[in-house]
């Protein structure tokens, strides 16, 4: 998973088809679903996997109304093309099933 380090390198993540994780290390469920997060990736070898860090890039959660952390947003040529976005807790069943329907 590409860590990210600057909102300029999101632009140009998000022009590949991408799979955004909005975390944060305080949140307990995203500390859940972090074990399985290598198999979602070796599952879904067409998508690069971005973590980022909703306290450190908030500009970045608000502009895509990310309030509920673990969220996964979905990217193909700069535009989103599809998202799993709540406040629950997620499986990697779920993860793969989103990531699977896009």
């Amino acid at each position: 998973m590409i860590k990210l380090n600057n909102e300029q390198d999101f632009q140009e993540l998000i022009k590949e088809p991408s799979i955004v994780m909005y975390t944060a290390g305080w949140c307990p469920d995203c500390h859940f679903i972090a074990p399985a997060l290598p198999e979602i990736e070796a599952a879904h070898p067409d998508y690069q996997f971005v973590s980022v860090d909703r306290d450190e890039f908030m500009d970045l959660a608000v502009q895509y109304d990310v309030m509920g952390i673990p969220s996964f947003i979905a990217f193909n040529e700069g535009k989103e093309t599809g998202r799993f976005v709540s406040r629950d807790k997620k499986t990697k069943e779920e993860v793969n099933q989103f990531i699977d329907s896009l």
